[in-house]
């Protein structure tokens, strides 16, 4: 298991359990980087938070946090409970910064996450997901968890990740 996804589960499960954060060894990088934390159970999304920035001076503060988001904090599922842990897939993405793009043509939604911003709205997807093969339905996810309407203009940005399972 990759050290940043034992961190993620290992923060899960002792949060479950009412005990203290883990530590990072001092073998753990001390960069900052953007980061987000997915869980899986039984094939399906369990939770997905993430930042497009890094909120913090360490990466492993920034999965700390992304890990207790995902698993308790996503408003999309209820918070996770001890029973499904076991069940329990953990995911890192190490983002790229993102850069502005000129068209779709920039995009591939296998190697390329998608940030759409309208205004204040903004909705991110990362890349290589299952179900996702066009840039068309990648802008279209994106568009719709924020809001943003068809016929609103847009500012689209891509990023890399670095995926740890």
């Amino acid at each position: 298991m990759h050290p940043y996804v034992k961190l993620a589960h290992d923060t899960i499960q002792n949060r479950l359990a009412g005990r203290a954060l883990p530590v990072a060894g001092a073998d753990f990088p001390q960069t900052r980087a953007a980061v987000f934390v997915t869980l899986h159970r039984k094939g399906e999304l369990r939770g997905c938070i993430g930042t497009l920035i890094p909120r913090f001076a360490t990466i492993d503060e920034e999965i700390k946090t992304n890990a207790i988001s995902a698993a308790f904090e996503d408003p999309r599922f209820l918070p996770l409970t001890e029973k499904e842990l076991p069940e329990l897939v953990v995911s890192v993405d190490v983002l790229s910064r993102p850069e502005p793009i000129r068209s779709e043509a920039d995009l591939d939604p296998k190697t390329y996450g998608v940030i759409v911003e309208s205004g204040k709205k903004r909705g991110v997807l990362l890349p290589d997901l299952e179900g996702v093969d066009t840039v068309a339905y990648q802008i279209a996810i994106a568009r719709n968890k924020a809001n943003i309407r068809d016929d609103e203009k847009i500012q689209l940005y891509r990023f890399t990740v670095t995926r740890h399972e």
